[in-house]
C-alpha cells in the first residue's frame, strides 16, 4: 500500500466515512494532490508510521509529511495516538495537525501539550471546510520548511 512518500504524502487518521469523504474532496477542490493514505483507526495509523501490522513490509523511512488527526478514534484516540509519534525518535518531529469536530477545551490544550502543531475544527459548512483545508494544505505542503530526515541530518553533519 505504501511506495514511496518522497510525493509529500499525507497521512488521514479518520474514522467518519463522511468526513473522511470531505476532508479529501477538499484537498481535492483545493488543487492539493498529494497522495492521501486513510487509516480509520488509531491502532492503524500507528502500523503506518511504525511499519507495524498489515503494514510490515513498509520501508520505515518512507514517512508521510503530515498527519492529519482526528482525536475521537476507535481502538486508540487521537491524543495516545499524538503521544506515541511524539515519544519516538523517527517520527517526533513530524507535523501532526488535529482535525476534529472536539470543542473541548481539554482537548485543545492536551493536543498542544502533547506537541501538536496545530488545532483545527471541523467546521459544518463544506466551503468553510475547505477553505479551511486550502490553508492548511498550502501552509504545511508547499510554505513550511519540514525538518531533515534522520538520514539528511547524518549526511550533513559528515559533510
Amino acid at each position: 500500500m505504501i511506495t514511496s512518500m518522497s510525493e509529500k504524502t499525507i497521512l488521514l487518521v479518520e474514522d467518519n466515512p463522511l468526513d473522511e469523504k470531505l476532508t479529501v474532496r477538499a484537498l481535492e477542490k483545493n488543487n492539493i494532490a498529494n497522495k492521501i493514505i486513510v487509516a480509520r483507526d488509531g491502532a492503524e495509523a500507528l502500523d503506518v508510521l511504525f511499519c507495524t501490522g498489515k503494514f510490515a513490509a513498509c520501508d520505515p523511512a518512507n514517512m508521510p509529511e503530515m498527519v492529519l488527526l482526528d482525536l475521537k478514534l476507535p481502538k486508540v484516540d487521537g491524543l495516545d495516538v499524538l503521544r506515541k509519534i511524539r515519544s519516538n525518535e523517527r517520527t517526533k518531529l513530524l507535523p501532526v495537525v488535529i482535525l476534529t469536530s472536539s470543542l473541548e477545551e481539554k482537548d485543545v490544550v492536551e493536543s498542544y501539550k502533547l506537541g501538536a502543531n496545530s488545532y483545527i475544527r471541523k467546521q459544518i459548512d463544506f466551503e468553510k471546510f475547505a477553505e479551511a483545508v486550502r490553508h492548511l494544505g498550502l501552509y504545511w505542503l508547499v510554505l513550511n520548511v519540514p525538518p531533515p530526515s534522520k538520514d539528511e541530518r547524518a549526511t550533513s553533519k559528515s559533510a
